[in-house]
Protein backbone atom coordinates (compact mmCIF):
# COMPACT_ATOMS: atom_id res chain seq x y z
CA UNK A 1 0.00 0.00 0.00
CA UNK A 2 1.27 3.29 -0.69
CA UNK A 3 1.61 5.92 2.47
CA UNK A 4 -1.75 8.08 0.51
CA UNK A 5 -3.58 4.88 0.71
CA UNK A 6 -3.02 4.45 4.40
CA UNK A 7 -3.78 8.11 5.00
CA UNK A 8 -7.07 7.05 3.11
CA UNK A 9 -7.93 4.10 5.16
CA UNK A 10 -6.95 6.00 8.40
CA UNK A 11 -8.97 8.79 7.82
CA UNK A 12 -11.85 7.40 6.68
CA UNK A 13 -11.55 4.83 9.87
CA UNK A 14 -12.00 7.74 11.66
CA UNK A 15 -15.03 8.70 10.10
CA UNK A 16 -16.43 4.92 9.88
CA UNK A 17 -15.18 3.94 13.20
CA UNK A 18 -18.06 5.52 15.83
CA UNK A 19 -20.62 4.49 12.91
CA UNK A 20 -20.45 1.08 13.40
CA UNK A 21 -19.56 -0.39 16.79
CA UNK A 22 -23.07 -1.88 17.60
CA UNK A 23 -23.96 -2.30 13.79
CA UNK A 24 -24.62 -5.80 12.50
CA UNK A 25 -24.79 -5.04 9.00
CA UNK A 26 -21.44 -6.80 8.32
CA UNK A 27 -22.61 -9.55 9.03
CA UNK A 28 -26.47 -9.35 8.02
CA UNK A 29 -24.74 -8.76 4.54
CA UNK A 30 -22.08 -11.39 4.60
CA UNK A 31 -24.88 -13.98 5.00
CA UNK A 32 -26.46 -12.55 2.19
CA UNK A 33 -23.39 -12.78 0.05
CA UNK A 34 -22.64 -16.27 1.17
CA UNK A 35 -25.26 -18.09 3.17
CA UNK A 36 -22.83 -21.19 3.15
CA UNK A 37 -20.91 -19.31 5.61
CA UNK A 38 -23.48 -19.07 8.54
CA UNK A 39 -22.68 -22.12 10.20
CA UNK A 40 -19.20 -20.79 11.13
CA UNK A 41 -21.22 -18.28 12.75
CA UNK A 42 -24.12 -20.70 15.21
CA UNK A 43 -22.82 -20.97 18.41
CA UNK A 44 -21.41 -17.01 18.17
CA UNK A 45 -22.83 -14.15 20.12
CA UNK A 46 -22.53 -11.39 17.16
CA UNK A 47 -22.48 -8.50 18.88
CA UNK A 48 -19.33 -9.58 21.12
CA UNK A 49 -18.14 -10.74 17.46
CA UNK A 50 -18.72 -7.59 15.97
CA UNK A 51 -16.89 -5.68 18.83
CA UNK A 52 -13.84 -7.95 18.19
CA UNK A 53 -13.87 -7.36 14.57
CA UNK A 54 -13.90 -3.86 15.02
CA UNK A 55 -10.92 -3.62 17.06
CA UNK A 56 -9.08 -6.26 15.35
CA UNK A 57 -9.74 -3.53 12.30
CA UNK A 58 -8.76 -0.50 14.39
CA UNK A 59 -5.27 -2.77 15.02
CA UNK A 60 -5.08 -3.04 11.43
CA UNK A 61 -5.37 0.29 10.50
CA UNK A 62 -3.27 1.24 13.16
CA UNK A 63 -0.15 -0.60 12.10
CA UNK A 64 -0.57 -0.58 8.31
CA UNK A 65 2.57 1.40 8.10
CA UNK A 66 4.15 -1.26 10.37
CA UNK A 67 4.69 -4.08 7.94
CA UNK A 68 6.67 -6.62 10.52
CA UNK A 69 4.09 -5.53 12.95
CA UNK A 70 1.10 -6.27 10.27
CA UNK A 71 2.21 -9.27 8.67
CA UNK A 72 3.04 -11.07 12.42
CA UNK A 73 -0.39 -9.73 13.73
CA UNK A 74 -2.60 -10.89 10.43
CA UNK A 75 -0.59 -13.98 9.60
CA UNK A 76 -1.77 -15.35 13.86
CA UNK A 77 -5.07 -14.18 12.70
CA UNK A 78 -5.28 -16.03 9.28
CA UNK A 79 -3.66 -19.20 11.40
CA UNK A 80 -7.00 -18.89 13.94
CA UNK A 81 -9.13 -18.08 11.14
CA UNK A 82 -8.64 -21.73 9.92
CA UNK A 83 -9.41 -23.03 12.94
CA UNK A 84 -13.02 -21.81 13.18
CA UNK A 85 -13.15 -23.09 9.72
CA UNK A 86 -12.67 -21.08 7.32
CA UNK A 87 -11.63 -21.57 4.31
CA UNK A 88 -9.81 -19.72 1.11
CA UNK A 89 -12.93 -19.06 -0.65
CA UNK A 90 -14.39 -17.20 2.48
CA UNK A 91 -12.65 -14.39 1.88
CA UNK A 92 -13.86 -12.93 -0.87
CA UNK A 93 -17.54 -12.47 0.14
CA UNK A 94 -15.79 -11.01 3.50
CA UNK A 95 -13.87 -8.48 1.46
CA UNK A 96 -17.60 -7.92 -0.30
CA UNK A 97 -19.27 -7.47 2.96
CA UNK A 98 -16.22 -5.13 4.54
CA UNK A 99 -16.39 -2.78 1.72
CA UNK A 100 -20.50 -2.45 1.23
CA UNK A 101 -20.54 -1.97 5.30
CA UNK A 102 -17.75 0.69 4.64
CA UNK A 103 -20.30 2.16 1.70
CA UNK A 104 -23.09 1.95 3.95
CA UNK A 105 -22.15 3.80 6.52
CA UNK A 106 -19.97 6.32 4.74
CA UNK A 107 -22.18 7.76 2.22
CA UNK A 108 -20.95 10.04 -0.44
CA UNK A 109 -17.51 10.19 1.68
CA UNK A 110 -17.37 6.38 0.05
CA UNK A 111 -15.26 7.81 -2.76
CA UNK A 112 -13.74 5.99 -5.63
CA UNK A 113 -10.33 6.41 -3.98
CA UNK A 114 -11.84 5.63 -0.48
CA UNK A 115 -13.10 2.15 -2.27
CA UNK A 116 -9.57 1.79 -3.65
CA UNK A 117 -7.49 2.24 -0.35
CA UNK A 118 -9.45 -0.10 1.62
CA UNK A 119 -9.84 -2.88 -1.24
CA UNK A 120 -6.23 -2.58 -1.01
CA UNK A 121 -6.04 -3.05 2.36
CA UNK A 122 -8.24 -5.85 2.60
CA UNK A 123 -5.70 -7.39 -0.30
CA UNK A 124 -3.06 -7.33 1.94
CA UNK A 125 -4.14 -8.55 5.02
CA UNK A 126 -6.16 -11.37 3.25
CA UNK A 127 -3.18 -12.25 1.02
CA UNK A 128 -1.56 -12.69 4.32
CA UNK A 129 -4.11 -14.51 6.36
CA UNK A 130 -4.56 -17.41 3.55
CA UNK A 131 -1.16 -17.67 3.09
CA UNK A 132 -0.71 -18.49 6.95
CA UNK A 133 -3.86 -20.32 7.18
CA UNK A 134 -1.92 -22.68 4.20
CA UNK A 135 1.17 -22.97 5.93
CA UNK A 136 -0.91 -24.09 9.00
CA UNK A 137 -3.11 -26.59 7.32
CA UNK A 138 0.03 -27.67 5.43
CA UNK A 139 2.15 -28.19 8.62
CA UNK A 140 -1.21 -30.11 10.38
Amino acid sequence: MTPEQQAIVRESWRRFEPTVQSDASFYERLFALDPAVRHLFASVDLERLQRKLMAMLAEIVRVLDQPDVLVSEVAALGSRHLHYGVRDADYQSVGAALLWTLEQNLGEEFTPEVRAAWTEAYLLVSTVMRRAAARAASSS
